[in-house]
């Protein structure tokens, strides 16, 4: 019994170490391609509609997401369960198409005046710093909601749940906000 509770606690630790490591490692390489001097030659002008299929992604997130929520208010574990996995892939696919396009197009610009510029802005850097420290917590919430520890699990949810909902609505309202001024 003491040798498999051993080999539990080192997977887990395995499993924390990883967590650790995804939730800095990505967030650096994202400023790096989006800071980049040169962006990367993909060979196709396809990479300007990805900010129009992000929106579409954050969308769904953020109806997977609210799904999940009204699931387990109802006791529903399986589709909340289900809901989340939606979520967590539509995240994972959101990160690779954010990433591709940042590493190959240079960032627009808004162009927005007024009262609407701060608000903008206001979204626009709420919505990054989030985005870049939500993974930490997403990621734990999501292992523990696996391995069904739900204790741990509640108490994750409480910051992961509302910073993940936030960063997928604003990022719906950034890029509505800022899609005019595309220029592809």
């Amino acid at each position: 019994m003491g040798t498999n509770k051993t080999t539990l606690i080192q997977s887990e630790q395995k499993v924390k170490s990883w967590i650790i490591a995804i939730s800095v490692i990505i967030p650096l390489a994202v400023a790096v391609l989006i800071f980049m001097p040169t962006k990367l030659e993909l060979g196709s002008d396809l990479v300007y509609f990805l900010p129009h299929l992000n929106a579409v992604i954050n969308t769904a997130a953020t109806i997977a997401l609210i799904a999940a929520i009204v699931f387990i208010k109802n006791k529903n574990i399986a589709y909340h369960g289900a809901s989340m996995t939606i979520a967590f892939v539509l995240g994972a696919i959101f990160l690779v198409s954010y990433v591709v396009y940042h590493a190959a197009a240079e960032s627009t610009t808004f162009g927005g005046e007024g009262i609407i510029r701060p608000f903008y802005y206001f979204l626009l850097i709420t919505h990054i710093i989030l985005a870049a420290v939500a993974l930490f917590p997403i990621l734990f919430a999501y292992y523990y909601g696996l391995t069904d520890q739900r204790e741990k699990h509640r108490k994750v949810v409480k910051f992961a749940y509302p910073i993940w909902l936030y960063v997928t609505v604003t990022g719906v309202i950034v890029y509505l906000m800022i899609s005019p001024y595309y220029t592809h």
